[in-house]
């Protein structure tokens, strides 16, 4: 599988706004989490959200644009997963 240069611009616009929607969602600011670690958030997001959505065959209708709405909610939805799975490491570790 070859990753072209226009597969990377869109991951990084889906993973960006997906981070910024979650980090807005999870901190109840405007300002959500900064914008690199957004970004961080919404590409990791976009990979476990991507997993899920697939393997579950979760919207299937929804790819049928460029940059689907399947790619923007999974993203969104994986960004969430793994912020919560970071707030469980810190919580625990904090014990």
């Amino acid at each position: 599988m070859s990753v072209s240069l226009s597969d990377l611009i869109v991951w990084l616009v889906v993973g960006g706004l997906a981070g910024a929607l979650a980090g807005m969602v999870v901190t109840a600011k405007w300002e959500g989490l900064g914008r690199w670690t957004g970004l961080g958030v919404g590409l990791v997001g976009a990979i476990i959200g991507g997993v899920i959505f697939r393997l579950f065959n979760i919207a299937p209708g929804l790819e049928s644009v460029s940059v689907s709405l399947r790619d923007v909610l999974a993203a969104f939805v994986g960004s969430l997963i793994f912020l919560a799975i970071l707030w469980a490491l810190r919580t625990r570790k904090g014990e």
